[in-house]
């Protein structure tokens, strides 16, 4: 057996009497009962921690993860990969150029150059578009990977693959899964957390879930604000109320305990429960950022006219927050913008100047800010979408999918900042070296948070499941030696 493999078989499943039983007499006293002794209310029962702190596999090179989701696909040939010939070839037919595929919409437009300049930035010199100018000035702290590609054009199957690693609904997210193989440093936060900026991506928040693995590892959703979570102040008065309500549910329940044994539902509800407890205290902390600077707030772009930078930078600030506070695997999500996320298939300017406008500043703040305090070596950032775009006209001013070609980038622990990879043909069309898959992109994660993301596994529907599947490899050309 190898003894660095990291796994679990299922416990056995509820049936169902033993489930409308616990349901018929009180199914919170159970899960609340592991909190009575810290309250005073009766002997504490401790089941098997889920969410404890865990071994990784290596000396791991990265404490959190802060994943940028750019919903909608960004578009490759108006970011991070300029192709002089759209501008030279601009509004000609693309059929008598190269092979077309067949797209979401088939609605084949023009070629269609950029509407933004690219210039060279740092001392790295790397290439980059003016639509993320304040992005621009941290390029030789970024790793861009220009030769992604993915198996999905449409966008629910290309979210699910980008965050559980299987193209349809019911796996475990990324998330879930780091938050299964190392666990929580933080017992009073979430392991995972997703930061929703407003715009629930397609596929629905089973893009955050904990699919198989117990629910205990499944994202924690919070909004910034001042109420970032939905009942996390208690409505009782005082602590001895809520005390009292506690022990009568305890009281009622306690003849329960013990006659389900070890079953994965009623721990992680137990868990879930007490982590909900003790988040009371500490979610509120979290979101007061009155004690930031001015500096600060101003940096994250919280004071800008668009007020969708000023959220996206309070989204951004609270990440940081959540990094000071070990939490492990972070996601951001888009705001609303006003137009369709990334998703331009017409308006192609308007709609890439509002999302970008949104979020660059904020995220450049963000790296810069990480940067300063120490953190951003061992917090690993990415910036990535489901797919890329065409670069011909989906009609006449937009692009549609492209899931053959697209850029993300890497900052942070164990990145080999101003670095590029990969190559997209001169229309950035398709790959043609060093192609990158969604499967290297996740081994390459959990690579740098220690994992073996071969030995990371989970024993499910009679074999060892893992996020990578059968694929993936580290993308060691990124990485710092």
């Amino acid at each position: 057996m190898n003894k660095n493999r990291i796994s679990s078989h299922h416990n056995r499943s509820i049936s169902r009497r033993e489930m409308l039983s616990l349901c018929k007499n009180g199914f919170g006293g159970l899960a609340l009962l592991g909190m009575m002794s810290a309250l005073g209310c009766g002997p504490r029962v401790q089941p098997e921690t889920l969410l404890g702190n865990k071994r990784p596999h290596y000396l791991p090179k990265a404490k959190s993860v802060i994943f940028l989701y750019m919903d909608g696909g960004v578009s490759q040939v108006d970011s991070f990969d300029p192709k002089p010939r759209l501008a030279a070839e601009d509004g000609q037919d693309p059929y008598r150029k190269f092979k077309v595929d067949a797209t979401q919409f088939n609605n084949i437009g023009k070629i269609l150059k950029s509407p933004w300049a690219f210039k060279q930035h740092g001392e790295s010199g790397i290439w980059m578009s003016e639509l993320f100018p304040h992005i621009a000035q941290c390029a030789d702290d970024l790793a861009i990977i220009r030769s992604m590609v993915s198996d999905f054009p449409e966008h629910t199957n290309a979210n699910y693959f980008l965050h559980t690693g299987l193209g349809i609904q019911g796996r475990p997210s990324m998330g879930a899964w780091v938050n299964y193989g190392l666990g929580s440093d933080n017992e009073n936060l979430p392991g995972y957390v997703v930061l929703d900026g407003g715009l629930i991506p397609p596929g629905g928040l089973d893009n955050f879930s904990s699919g198989f693995l117990p629910a205990s590892y499944q994202a924690s959703i919070l909004r910034p604000g001042d109420t970032p979570l939905a009942n996390v102040l208690p409505l009782e008065e005082n602590m001895a109320l809520q005390q009292q309500k506690l022990a009568l549910v305890n009281k009622m329940d306690q003849s329960l305990l013990g006659q389900l044994g070890a079953v994965d539902a009623v721990n992680s509800a137990i868990e879930n429960y007490e982590l909900a407890f003790r988040m009371q205290a500490s979610v509120p902390e979290l979101a007061d950022v009155a004690g930031e600077p001015e500096y600060i707030k101003k940096m994250y772009g919280m004071y800008s006219d668009d007020p969708h930078t000023a959220g996206y930078g309070a989204q951004c600030l609270l990440a940081r927050r959540l990094v000071e506070r070990n939490v492990r695997f972070i996601e951001l999500t888009c705001p609303r913008v006003g137009a369709d996320r990334w998703d331009q298939h017409n308006n192609l300017k308007d709609g890439h100047e509002k999302n970008a406008h949104a979020v660059d500043q904020p995220i450049a703040a963000l790296i810069q800010d990480l940067k300063q305090r120490g953190l951003l070596e061992q917090t690993l950032i990415v910036f990535a979408g489901e797919f890329g775009r065409t670069p011909f006209a989906q009609g006449r001013n937009g692009r549609d999918h492209n899931p053959s070609a697209f850029s993300i980038w890497m900052a942070g622990a164990g990145i080999k900042g101003g670095t590029v990879y990969g190559q997209t043909d001169e229309y950035g069309y398709r790959v043609v070296e060093n192609p990158v898959t969604i499967h290297d992109l996740h081994a390459t994660m959990l690579h740098l948070l220690g994992v073996n993301h071969e030995a990371l596994t989970f024993r499910f529907s009679g074999r060892d499941i893992r996020l990578t599947d059968v694929q993936g490899r580290v993308i060691k050309e990124v990485l710092k030696v």
